[in-house]
């Protein structure tokens, strides 16, 4: 069985819309859960905290199981529903200023991992 790549990622939230974001993740909807499993993504978490700088931050964790995360991320990226889903979504969301070029949601190094 292969190993699967964790990824964390992170992302501010604006804090007027806190609550539509937790609203929304109340009821993902099931297209889009069934695209996450179909590029190969298992273990998915999204945590919130307001953390010192008085700005909500988003948190997320998952494990990818496929050959080829790009490959997988792309055919993520074209389905409707998820593009419809990340319209209603991304009004919410502050990407961080210091992401990487191109990046929504800024990845991070893992610096520590225990099974």
């Amino acid at each position: 069985m292969k190993t699967p790549k964790r990824y964390g990622m992170v992302l501010a939230l604006h804090s007027d819309r806190v609550e539509e974001y937790k609203r929304l993740h109340a009821a993902v909807w099931p297209g889009v859960l069934d695209t996450i499993r179909e590029c190969n993504i298992r273990n998915y978490s999204i945590y919130l905290r307001m953390l010192d700088d008085g700005q909500h931050y988003l948190f997320s964790y998952f494990e990818h199981t496929g050959d080829d995360f790009a490959a997988d991320m792309a055919k993520m990226a074209a389905d409707s529903t998820t593009q419809k889903w990340w319209d209603c979504c991304k009004p919410c969301q502050k990407p961080i200023k210091n992401r990487t070029p191109g990046e929504w949601w800024s990845t991070m190094e893992e610096v520590f991992h225990l099974d």
